[in-house]
């Protein structure tokens, strides 16, 4: 596997996110409205990284700086958005290896800590965040009032 960082709008990143909102329709009905740019995931305030296997993109995820300015976060936290590997892919540490990526470049940017919404129809990202360290936290965003809604977040160590 190959990751590299890439902007929101790089062409592989946009199919990757194309195909994961197609994966909430098919679990929640309809797909994530969070508006994001890809200014949110320019350095030193975010970044984006695809994961390559012989060239093809086959997974991906970001991170964005949210300090306070939403209801329930804290200065220094990274939001974690658009974590995805296509289902052929799938049961190869692929997301666990972006992840932790992930985690490191937004402890590198000086972010404390990681939060992120997921939802109860995606066990299988409620299982990878838990068995890394992620915990219950209160609810943010858009989805904060649903029932189907999960925020989760960890608390990271200062590189």
């Amino acid at each position: 596997m190959e990751l590299r960082t890439t902007r929101y709008d790089h062409p592989d990143a946009e199919l990757l996110t194309a195909e994961v909102q197609q994966e909430y329709v098919r679990r929640y009905g309809d797909g994530d409205l969070t508006v994001l740019h890809a200014e949110h995931f320019v350095p030193p305030y975010g970044t984006f990284v695809v994961a390559y296997l012989d060239d093809a993109p086959v997974a991906c995820g970001g991170w964005r700086a949210k300090d306070g300015d939403s209801p329930f976060l804290l200065d220094g936290d990274a939001e974690l958005k658009r974590m995805f590997v296509v289902p052929a892919a799938r049961g190869r540490g692929l997301a666990r290896a972006v992840l932790r990526h992930l985690e490191a470049s937004a402890s590198a940017a000086g972010r404390k800590r990681v939060v992120l919404e997921t939802g109860t129809e995606q066990p299988e990202a409620v299982a990878l965040y838990t068995s890394e360290g992620y915990r219950p936290i209160t609810k943010f965003g858009l989805y904060r009032e649903s029932p189907l809604s999960i925020c989760l977040g960890k608390e990271l160590v200062s590189s």
